[in-house]
């Protein structure tokens, strides 16, 4: 099975992304695909003040679907990326240390892909986001051939 037909098995609709339409989702520089940092769009909210962790992580997992639907518009497939780096920033209350854990929303998506190939990653907490998402990621993925 391909990328592309593994990530429609997953549930996802690779084509249904609406892009800001004052900034680029994503840019491509040689091999390398720089997405733009994507929020949990329908999740707002800080994390452990009012939204626990297993929410959190379904709101990384929207920014993950995001993010591979930003990097396909470049591409028109998914069969030649690979993941290589997550950034994760968590609106967290000021004593919230689990945003390893909220993150692990997005990696698990790319985990699932990638049949488990790993990937570099971050995750920090922040005392705000814009528009108080609960999370936003960008990630940066390889063209490889």
């Amino acid at each position: 099975m391909s990328l592309d037909e593994k990530v429609k098995a997953m549930g996802i609709d690779i084509e249904d992304f609406s892009p800001s339409p004052t900034l680029a989702p994503a840019t491509r520089i040689g091999n390398t695909i720089y997405c733009s940092g994507h929020v949990s769009t329908g999740y707002v909210g800080k994390l452990g003040a009012g939204v626990d962790v297993e929410t959190g992580k379904q709101a990384a997992r929207v920014c993950a679907e995001d993010l591979l639907k930003a990097a396909y518009t470049l591409t028109g497939t998914v069969n030649n990326l690979r993941l290589r780096k997550l950034l994760g920033a968590v609106n967290s209350a000021p004593d919230f240390t689990d945003q390893h854990l909220v993150i692990n929303g997005a990696s698990e998506l790319f985990w699932e892909l990638y049949d488990g190939e790993k990937h570099a990653r971050s995750a920090l907490g922040f005392s705000s986001l814009p528009n108080g998402f609960a999370v936003e990621i960008e990630a940066v993925f390889e063209i490889v051939d």
